[in-house]
Order: structure tokens, then sequence, then C-alpha cells
């Protein structure tokens, strides 16, 4: 069963690969030499963050957060699931880490790269779990973050109920399968699903207020998903 999961993801991957052949679809080249350099000092990195502009704004604002722990971010703005899927093994797997934290969602839901299917999105995040754990890496899943609206398609409707009913399905997956799933989404919102006052410039990325929530989270999830007291 196992062999033809990775079989049509696979598949999956050389089709997207082969559609996108005039451009790097996933930003591949992005974090290239940064991984280059941590494989050439031979220093295993404890955890990669797998994300988008959230986890790459997290770096480049709280960077001693990401440098004090010996993580790793590697966020790329604008990348829906499937992207992320794509340069999984180049930006995570490569790497053997202990852990990765996984947070994908928001842009799927924001249609960046085609029309919204929360299966397809679910599916993505669930393969990027299972290579994981078929490398011997742990596996924590992130909430999607709290959204009224997104600023740049202002037309999409229903964000807040989009954004729960994934994060449902992501918490009962990682319950089903025993991975931990740290919940941004409730330390976050407003009474109305969107973010709340003053963690956000836009409602959508977290400001240094924002990430200071966050942080104390994930360091809970990192510890319980490694066994540390």
């Amino acid at each position: 069963m196992k062999s033809s999961i990775f079989l049509a993801i696979a598949l999956l991957l050389s089709e997207l690969i082969n559609a996108q052949s005039a451009v790097d679809f996933a930003n591949l080249s992005r974090y290239k030499d940064d991984n280059t350099a941590i494989l050439n000092t031979k220093k295993k990195v404890d955890v990669v963050f797998m994300g988008n502009s959230i986890t790459e704004g997290w770096v480049k604002t709280h960077s001693a957060f990401f440098s004090g722990n010996n993580y790793a971010g590697r966020g790329i703005s604008g990348q829906t699931s499937s992207q992320m899927l794509l340069r999984f093994q180049n930006d995570v797997v490569a790497l053997k880490p202990r852990l990765v934290v996984i947070n994908a969602g928001t842009n799927d839901i924001a249609q960046n790269t085609g029309i919204y299917d929360p299966d397809f999105t679910f599916s993505n995040i669930k393969a990027m779990a299972d290579i994981a754990r078929s490398n011997g890496i742990k596996v924590i899943i992130a909430s999607v973050l709290p959204a009224a609206a997104f600023p740049w398609r202002k037309e999409i409707a229903n964000v807040p109920q989009k954004v729960d009913a994934l994060n449902s399905r992501l918490r009962e997956y990682s319950n089903s399968n025993k991975l931990v799933f740290v919940d941004y989404n409730t330390a976050m919102r407003d009474g109305k699903g969107g973010m709340r006052e003053g963690l956000s410039k836009d409602g959508i990325h977290p400001d240094s207020a924002g990430y200071s929530i966050m942080e104390p989270l994930i360091k809970s999830a990192i510890h319980k998903a490694l066994g540390k007291k």
C-alpha cells in the first residue's frame, strides 16, 4: 500500500515538474546554498520549519529564536502545499533533522496556485508527513493561522470557515496518527475567526507580538514530540 502511495506522489511530482519546466515552480533554488552549507559542515539541524511567508517572516523577525535553538526555517512567501511537497526532499529530508514542523494551507485557501481543493491540500500535507516519517523524522503539524480575508484576494468568501475546516481535519489526522498538533489559531484569533488586533499589520502575517505567542506553543510541542520534559 505504501509503495503505491509513494508511486502516486512520484507521478504527481513528475507531472508538476514537467508542467512547469520553464520556471522553478517550487523555487528549489531558494535554499540550495543554505542547505549545501549545512551539509558541508556535517552539523545536523534539530528542527526544520517548512512553510510559507509566515515561516519566512518568523526567521527574519525573530532570527535568534531559530539560531539559538538549532532550528532551520524553510519558508517561502506565497507558497502552497503542492510547492512545499515538491521541495520537501531538498529542504527537509536531505538535512536529516530530528523533527519537521509543517505549516501549510494559508495560500491554498487563498488560491495562489489555483482553485482551492481541501482534499488536495490535505493530501499534500499528509504526503509530507508520510515522507518525513518514512525517513525517521518526527512530525509536528501546525494549524493554519486565523484569517478573516486575504488582502490580495478579497473576493474569496468564508475564509474563517475554510481555515477552521482544514484545521479540524489536520487535528484529527494528527491525533489518529499519534503526531503532535500545534494550535496557533485558537491563541491568535478574535471572536469572528480573524487575527486578533495587535498581532498582525495585515491580518495574515504575524508581527513580533504574534510570533511571541507562537514561540512558546511550538517550543512546548517540540519538547513533547522529542520526548523532552
